[in-house]
């Protein structure tokens, strides 16, 4: 049973968090259907591993690390590993459609296809392989806004993308560095020989650009369209020397050839996983501090009308009694 939990990849969840990012932002977070959203994709996530891990047994067995999967290593066979990953993403989609609004379960069932078309062929073409890895991330972000029902800016939904190709295409400048002969490359991941470090380094150098600034454009966007965010999002201006460093921070170390990809490097590397905490602790603060504000204002707001509407109806009330005394 340990094989198939390790099938699963645990360590690897940490990659659904970006679920919670919805809620935490339109404070719903202690929601029940966060929890279910969150665990929904945690087991179609594995599913695809598991699939993944059955179609590339083979190139697996090539990799300093990856040899050590227990598909490639021979300790699960293939159609054992079929049914495992079929019986994770039955219980997802089941668990989705019960106690998940519709649109949301719809998002994890179609997630778990697109990654499904990527594990068979989609990852065989360069650029599009990280693309749709990042759209992966931003299916999980909108199904965690869509389980709780609150607003996605398209800001935010452009700077998820834009940082996860980012983040993608370091992963590829991650591979290119273990992977010094070609004919290993080529056996690990066809695509390697078509990508090149000066491409992937302008690459990382143009998503990461955008994603910045696209974080900028939503700190600081108030569209008259949007509905208008629960706390004071304009304060999260004050935690940019924080995404910059992180940026630039993972950008220095996908180059040393030391980690297997970005799980790893923030699992690892101890500056830039400080760098997240804090971060994630200073966006929360300006997420509860100016939502409580917010709602206290509103609360006044509503009391103020209240009374004024009262006071408008007394004058009415008396305007009339006066009328009907002189008539």
């Amino acid at each position: 049973m340990l094989n198939y939990i390790r099938l699963m990849r645990p360590s690897q969840w940490i990659k659904n968090t970006i679920v919670l990012a919805g809620p935490a932002f339109g404070l719903r977070f202690l929601d029940i259907r966060v929890a279910i959203v969150f665990a929904a994709f945690c087991l179609v996530a594995s599913a695809s591993y598991v699939i993944n891990d059955i179609v590339d047994r083979e190139a697996d067995k090539s990799h300093p690390t990856k040899r050590n999967r227990p598909i490639a290593a021979g300790k699960v066979g293939p159609g054992s590993a079929l049914v495992w990953a079929i019986f994770l993403f039955l219980v997802a989609a089941a668990g989705s459609y019960v106690a998940l609004p519709v649109k949301a379960a719809a998002i994890v069932v179609f997630y778990f296809f697109l990654i499904l078309a990527y594990s068979l062929f989609l990852k065989k073409r360069p650029i599009l392989d990280v693309v749709i890895i990042a759209v992966g991330f931003v299916l999980r972000a909108v199904a965690g806004a869509k389980a709780v029902a609150v607003f996605v800016s398209p800001w935010l939904m452009i700077c998820t993308f834009t940082l996860c190709m980012f983040m993608g295409f370091g992963k590829r400048r991650c591979e290119l560095a273990i992977f010094t002969d070609k004919e290993e490359a080529n056996a690990h991941r066809s695509t390697l020989l078509r990508y090149t470090p000066e491409l992937l380094s302008h690459l990382t150098s143009v998503s990461a650009g955008i994603a910045v600034m696209t974080f900028l454009l939503y700190t600081m966007d108030v569209g008259a369209n949007a509905p208008a965010p629960p706390f004071a999002k304009q304060y999260l201006l004050y935690t940019l020397p924080l995404v910059v460093y992180g940026v630039f921070r993972y950008a220095m170390l996908i180059e040393t050839g030391k980690y297997a990809g970005p799980t790893e490097i923030i699992i690892k590397d101890k500056a830039l996983l400080a760098t997240c905490v804090l971060w994630t602790v200073c966006a929360m603060a300006i997420i509860v501090t100016t939502g409580s504000e917010k709602g206290s204002n509103a609360n006044r707001k509503l009391q103020t009308s209240h009374v004024e509407s009262g006071c408008v109806n007394e004058s009415v009330s008396g305007a009339a009694g006066l009328t009907g005394i002189s008539q």
